[in-house]
């Protein structure tokens, strides 16, 4: 029973810290590479398409 108490009151921070986040208006988190930022062209997809 303590290891639920313990998991619930961790992740009960961590929830606590996007919503205090979230109301301050800090930016939300972004990866350092990769995704849609490094994508140039897909050779499947027309042009302006997102793959």
């Amino acid at each position: 029973m303590i290891e639920f108490l313990i998991c619930f009151g961790i992740f009960g921070l961590a929830g606590l810290g996007l919503f205090l986040g979230a109301l301050f208006g800090r930016p939300p988190l972004k990866g350092s590479c990769g995704g849609n930022a490094v994508i140039k062209a897909c050779p499947l997809c027309k042009a302006g398409d997102l793959p």
